[in-house]
């Protein structure tokens, strides 16, 4: 009776187990293998080109910029000797000036005095030269010694009027200033450096000076431009650039002349005066009826000229010639055929 007892309850605890087992997976007396996940399909990103037909038409190379209208006769006042103190100037940027007024000096201590000293020395000179001449007639010894002692008089106050002379700069003909330079008083000035540019306002032409030499290439004498002035638009010519304008010993000048042209404007308005301002346009190269693609299409590497042109959905590199070369656009003279797409470049 015991036997059979301990059996029943064995069968129980073995279905109770059971149970649980297919109740709760953890209870699974054997592990479950798990199932492997497969990788999400990612669906190929469509490629955007940007593309250009190749097409037919007119390409022109030209200078566009702002110019200003300045005298074409102009002085440049410097001093010729370095080392003097710089005293100030005299007038100021616009000011309408002489020929003859002084504009700028540097330091003179006592010179204007001494001056003064040995002019009325050279007065009592010639007042003892003519009394002696009175008095002892023009072949004593007595009047050729005064007549030395009035040459050298004569000298030396004339070496002190060139030193007043060189210490200032004086205005050589009729106009207006239109450069100072920042020069302060008590500073050292340097020989041949400009500080005052004096200008004619009755003898105008217009001055475009570029960024750099290169910019001006193609530019020459007598080209046409158009002179835009408060909307209205006048006929110029170029009378002058890098290569035919005059050699200045001043670098400052010279540095501006090698990047400068200068236009003349026949009929420009009354009231164009010097710093007015005009708007120019002057075309170096034009072509008509050549190949044209966008300038971002073209690209270069080690002095090769090359494009990619798009066949079907296949890119092909194609070697070019070129010819005009804009910020905008570029001439092709050879390896491509209108109506062609090329592969544009951002």
């Amino acid at each position: 009776m015991v036997k059979l007892l301990k059996k029943t309850r064995w069968f129980r605890a073995s279905a109770i187990c059971v149970i649980f087992a297919s109740a709760l997976p953890g209870c699974s007396l054997l592990p479950v293998e798990e199932q492997e996940l497969q990788p999400p399909l990612v669906k190929p990103v469509q490629q955007n080109i940007a593309t250009a037909e190749v097409k037919r038409g007119s390409i022109m190379k030209q200078i566009v910029g702002d110019a200003t209208f300045q005298s074409d006769r102009m002085e440049y006042l410097y001093f010729t000797e370095s080392g003097g103190t710089f005293s100030g100037m005299q007038v100021q940027l616009g000011d309408e000036v002489k020929a003859g007024d002084v504009l700028a000096s540097v330091e003179t201590n006592d010179l204007e005095a001494e001056i003064e000293l040995r002019t009325i020395d050279m007065e009592k000179i010639k007042i003892s030269l003519a009394q002696e001449k009175a008095d002892k007639g023009p072949d004593d010894p007595s009047v050729r010694l005064k007549m030395l002692d009035l040459k050298s008089a004569e000298i030396r106050l004339n070496v002190l009027k060139e030193q007043l002379r060189k210490s200032r700069l004086t205005a050589t003909m009729d106009g207006i200033v239109t450069y100072l330079d920042g020069v302060k008083p008590g500073d050292k000035v340097s020989a041949f450096k400009e500080l005052i540019t004096i200008s004619d306002p009755s003898s105008l032409k217009l001055v475009y000076t570029a960024g750099n030499r290169a910019d001006l290439a193609g530019v020459a004498v007598q080209m046409e431009v158009d002179v835009e002035i408060n909307g209205q638009t006048y006929k110029g010519k170029v009378v002058q650039t890098p290569l035919t304008a005059p050699a200045s010993d001043d670098q400052d000048i010279e540095e501006r002349n090698s990047r400068s042209i200068v236009i003349d404007v026949p009929d420009a308005p009354k009231d164009a005066g010097i710093g007015t301002h005009a708007k120019i346009t002057i075309v170096t190269e034009r072509r008509d009826d050549v190949l044209i693609i966008p300038r971002s299409a073209l690209q270069t590497y080690l002095n090769r000229d090359f494009v990619q042109v798009l066949e079907g959905e296949s890119r092909k590199e194609v070697d070019v010639e070129k010819g005009i070369v804009t910020s905008t656009e570029v001439e092709i003279r050879q390896g491509l055929q209108e109506g062609q797409k090329v592969i544009l470049n951002y």
